[in-house]
């Protein structure tokens, strides 16, 4: 039986955010990880400004590789109607492919330990002894004292733990590609198309990462992604553009099935979660990654200041709902205005004639400055 005193299961933006830090500050930290880097995620791989001064601090910030400095949004309506305002706070484009490998090895710098290709089956708190047991996919058994679930939007674990967001069939499609196109270097933009909406913003090397979330009726009526991006996503103006003047770099595109946006329970058997394990926000919100990092410190810092579970987990609570709870609600509700032909009108709409809104609403799913 291995024993660490935390274990982090999945090595996304969340989990390597609160192993570096746990690391860093002497902790035993070991992160189980399904997949070996460097890989790519379905993901906006655009981030907010708000962790920018976070991760410079902590010598997280991928420099070199030259993220893409993002200041304007850009609104598209089904029919190709177009809405541009302005980001206050701004935000940066970067792989997740590059992102996630370049913190990968800062974590091992800091002495963080990793265990690649392999999944967690099971994981059970014993309160006599108040620790985990967990089996993994190669037959091997670990313990510890603390344990984190960073194990993204949807996993096998979820299931396990019978979490009930599982219980419910979600209709999202995720698929993303990396492509070379000519579009704007400092914009991000959302496109409406029928069910769904696709976003598109520049990365590291002058490439640009093109994501959409769709819906599963659409894909099983048309067969393939290819077919569904012929019959529905180009249907809009711009995405044809896309589609049709871009090379496209991946042989296939990157897919997760059944996104879910309902609310998750953030501790679970007493397992503490961060990023898209504690709540996935809506994609038109442009937070998701922002979100994983804030809350891996926060929960780091709740760790590292406290050493009773009921202190540890009542505080990372109160710090999660205060800084994420309102973000995740106002996203969920925005959601309406996208994917149908009237509601995508109505959305250009509010941007072009009511700036202040539009502004307001950018805010309240956008976090304030993290404290360094």
């Amino acid at each position: 039986m291995i024993y660490k005193e935390i274990i982090i299961i999945g090595g996304g933006l969340g989990g390597l955010i609160a192993a570096h830090q746990l690391a860093k500050a002497g902790r035993e930290v070991l992160v189980i990880e399904k997949k070996r880097y460097p890989f790519h995620r379905v993901c906006g791989e655009y981030i907010s400004n708000e962790v920018k001064d976070f991760l410079n601090k902590e010598g997280l910030f991928p420099q070199d590789f030259y993220p893409s400095n993002i200041t304007q949004f850009e609104l598209g309506s089904i029919k190709g109607n177009l809405a541009n305002i302005s980001l206050d706070l701004g935000g940066f484009g970067i792989s997740r492919y590059v992102l996630d490998q370049f913190i990968f090895e800062e974590c091992q710098k800091e002495g963080a330990e990793f265990m690649l290709q392999v999944q967690v089956e099971e994981a059970d708190y014993d309160p006599k002894i108040e620790q985990f047991q967990l089996l993994l996919s190669d037959g091997r058994q670990l313990e510890c004292k603390y344990l984190i679930g960073a194990f993204g939007k949807r996993s096998k674990l979820d299931k396990s733990l019978d979490r009930e967001f599982m219980q419910k069939r979600s209709p999202f499609i995720g698929v993303k590609y990396h492509i070379q196109t000519d579009f704007d270097a400092d914009k991000v933009a959302l496109y409406n198309f029928e069910g769904g909406y696709c976003g598109i913003n520049q990365i590291e090397e002058g490439k640009f990462n093109l994501c959409y979330l769709g819906n599963s009726q659409h894909l099983k009526k048309y067969g393939s992604v290819a077919s569904l991006e012929e019959n529905v996503l180009c249907k809009n103006p711009q995405l044809n553009h896309l589609f049709n003047n871009s090379d496209f770099l991946f042989e296939k595109p990157e897919v997760i099935n059944e996104i879910s946006f309902e609310p998750k329970p953030l501790i679970e058997n007493h397992i503490l979660m961060i990023g898209d394990a504690a709540g996935l926000i809506t994609p038109l919100c442009g937070n998701g990654m922002a979100m994983a990092i804030h809350s891996a410190k926060i929960l780091s810092e709740c760790l590292l200041k406290f050493s009773d579970r009921n202190q540890i987990e009542t505080e990372y609570s109160r710090i999660w709902n205060k800084n994420f709870k309102s973000r995740l609600w106002i996203g969920r509700r925005v959601q309406w205005l996208f994917g149908s032909n009237a509601f995508s009108e109505l959305s250009v709409s509010l941007i072009k004639n009511n700036k202040l809104l539009a502004k307001q609403i950018i805010k309240r799913t956008h976090g304030d400055v993290i404290e360094v």
